[in-house]
Parts: structure tokens; sequence; C-alpha cells
């Protein structure tokens, strides 16, 4: 991240961090809580532990920062962190609960798609209703591609799977996608 003048870029709060320096570090969880909370609101469908997952992603980032090797950008490494864990999250909550009722199931995606034949509102409820549906890697995968829009390299890098691997979640997770919102809607 390129800073303006007078205020410390990343890598030189990540150096101060490991030399003891704790405001640094809290100076780095301030300039990204936001990015992590989004990351972790688009993943998570449960928003009473949005808060726990977030602590325990800049956990996770404090306890690693020594591994941050500088070859990428500091909100990269950062990313792939929080999408790690709300993956992981996720399938610690799958494996609760297979089925979540509709009303228990909070997304924080700002702008809902919309849909032709269908009220906008109308045609998200139904979307969000077949996400919760789908198994974690699937919710993942469909989530990284369409909603946020990341490329197959992108979502590679994110998830350690390879580019192939990406390819072939993200169709078979289409495919089940498409079954669950025929199913529904009755096409």
């Amino acid at each position: 991240m390129t800073a303006p003048e007078g205020v410390p870029t990343d890598e030189r709060l990540v150096s101060a961090t490991l030399s003891g320096d704790d405001e640094a570090f809290g100076e780095l969880v301030r300039r990204y809580k936001r990015r992590v909370f989004g990351i972790v609101a688009r993943h998570s469908g449960n928003s009473n532990e949005q808060d726990d997952i977030c602590q325990e992603i800049f956990i996770k980032v404090y306890q690693n920062l020594v591994k941050y090797r500088n070859d990428a950008p500091f909100e990269h490494w950062l990313s792939k962190i929080a999408v790690n864990a709300s993956y992981d999250a996720l399938r610690r909550h799958s494996r609760k609960e297979k089925e979540v009722p509709l009303e228990d199931v909070e997304f924080a995606l700002s702008d809902p798609p919309s849909s032709e034949g269908l009220p906008s509102n109308e045609a998200w409820e139904i979307l969000r209703h077949a996400l919760v549906k789908l198994r974690p890697e699937e919710r993942l995968v469909i989530t990284l591609l369409s909603l946020e829009e990341k490329s197959i390299r992108e979502v590679s890098a994110l998830t350690g799977w390879s580019e192939s691997n990406v390819k072939v979640r993200a169709f078979r997770a289409r495919k089940e996608l498409k079954k669950l919102l025929e199913g529904n809607h009755g096409k």
C-alpha cells in the first residue's frame, strides 16, 4: 500500500511490529479491519460469529507476521488469511448444522443483483436461500468468482487450490446452484 507522506507504509508497520512495537500492529488492524470484516461478512452466514472470526484472523496475522515475505502487498497476504479463516469457519458451521433456517442467515453483500421477471429483493432472497444450501467450498468459489468478481488466478491464490481445481469447483458449484434455483423457482 502506498502511503501518503508522513504515513508509515504497511511494510514499515510490519517491521516495527516485529521489533516489538504493538502500536504499529494496532495501526495495521485499524487500516484493514473494514476489509477483513467485509471478507468475513461475505463468507459467513452467521453474523454472531463474524466478530470472533475477525479477531481470530488478526491473531493469526500477528502470530504469523514473521512469515510475511514482502514479495506481495501486505493486503493480499492478509486477505488470503481472511479467506482461509472464513472458509474454515464455514466448514465448522456446516458440520454443526446441515441446514440453517433462512431467517437465521444474514449476508453483508451491499448490492443485490437484479433479475428479470422478479423484483430485485425477491430474486436476492431466492439466491441467498440457495447459497446457504451449497457446501462450504461451493459457496466459497461462487462468492469469490461471481459475487466478488475475482479472477480464477486470484481465487487460486486466496484458497490455495490450483487454477484447474478452481475451474472444476466453480463448474460444479454453478451446476448445483442452478439445480437449487430451478427446484425452488419451479423452472
